[in-house]
């Protein structure tokens, strides 16, 4: 049994590691730590966790985590974890990011797209990017993770196999992504106010999101020559869920299934990515809650298209249920310890 601690434990992703958590046997949820509000039961801001989580959120105290904790979890704002990790580089402690510090390659490009001071150099050629169907060797090896974004885990599981197998050519790539209102965190916004958000639908963050250096840049890494994509987000009236649908051209003469032959094949021993048959697309109320990546593909010969739709629960495989998984691989156990139930429907 393992000792893990959630800094920044009153956020959504926070909520949903402890849900998971309690139902890991090999991780004992030992400490939540919060900078706002230490001292409190968090019981009292989420009702719902009443006799399963009683104890008093902490102070963060270096020394005290580093001796009582095997595993750390980081669900916490851009900004912060890159000040926190470096204290534990050198102990026994697993760090695992939610937030984007550690994404980016380039300190420059943290910059540019986050508006923050960058991570060193040397602490992000430290973190392995936890994307764990794609790089799970490294993942084994690591002791600090950077867990993807939402949209990202979305769009590189379904692009990925169309890159590495020359199905999709690297140009004029295209992503429409749609998340719920949770994406946005717990925080309140105008924009995420019920009455701007009921029976309304909105782009948001146009050419300037966050996340497309990340994608892009995994998707480089993938095709070893630069690609760039256009990547649109809108907001839609749900409390949770995420979907992408991708458009690219065919670099290949191909049939729908063969393309989808040739994901099951590259994703058969990856228990949580699910890929539909011809003429079959996800949802994402068909992920609900869970860890699934449920991936629909459609080759349109008429336009010399590849047509992919991959969907998520953005707090669970998009968050929180990915940064337990990464963890499940780091310590050699069954990678679908404490995640692999069936989604919650309707």
């Amino acid at each position: 049994m393992k000792n893990a601690g959630i800094i920044g434990g009153t956020g959504y992703g926070a909520i949903e590691l402890i849900r998971l958590l309690q139902a890991h046997k090999n991780i004992h949820l030992k400490k939540i730590i919060s900078h706002s509000q230490h001292g409190e039961q968090i019981s009292t801001i989420y009702p719902h966790l009443i006799n399963f989580i009683e104890e008093l959120m902490q102070e963060l105290q270096i020394e005290s985590l580093k001796e009582e904790l095997d595993i750390l979890f980081f669900a916490t704002p851009a900004g912060v974890a890159k000040e926190i990790i470096p204290q534990f580089v050198d102990s026994k402690v697993q760090c695992i990011d939610l937030s984007g510090d550690l994404r980016l390659s380039s300190p420059s490009e943290y910059e540019l797209w986050y508006g923050k001071k960058s991570a060193p150099q040397k602490l992000i050629d430290q973190a392995v990017y936890g994307l764990s169907e794609i790089y799970p060797e490294q993942i084994k090896q690591a002791q600090i993770i950077s867990n993807p974004g939402c949209f990202p885990t979305s769009a590189l599981l379904g692009l990925i196999p169309a890159i590495e197998q020359g199905i999709m050519s690297e140009k004029r790539i295209a992503i429409d992504g749609k998340t719920g209102v949770s994406g946005a965190g717990r925080t309140p916004t105008a924009m995420t106010h019920f009455s701007e958000t009921n029976e309304n639908v909105t782009p948001y963050k146009i050419g300037k999101h966050q996340h497309i250096p990340e994608i892009e840049q995994y998707l480089t890494d993938k095709a070893k020559e630069p690609i760039t994509v256009a990547f649109t987000t809108h907001l839609i009236p749900m409390t949770r869920g995420l979907i992408c649908t991708m458009y690219g051209q065919l670099a290949k003469e191909t049939s729908t299934a063969e393309v989808i032959q040739e994901y099951k094949s590259y994703y058969e021993n990856h228990p949580f990515v699910r890929i539909r048959e011809e003429g079959i697309f996800p949802s994402t109320k068909e992920v609900y809650a869970s860890n699934f990546c449920d991936i629909g593909i459609h080759v349109d010969q008429r336009s010399n298209q590849i047509i992919i739709a991959s969907a998520i629960d953005n707090l669970v495989k998009g968050a929180a249920g990915q940064a337990i998984q990464n963890v499940n691989l780091m310590n050699g156990w069954e990678e679908t310890l404490g995640l692999h139930s069936i989604p919650i429907y309707p």
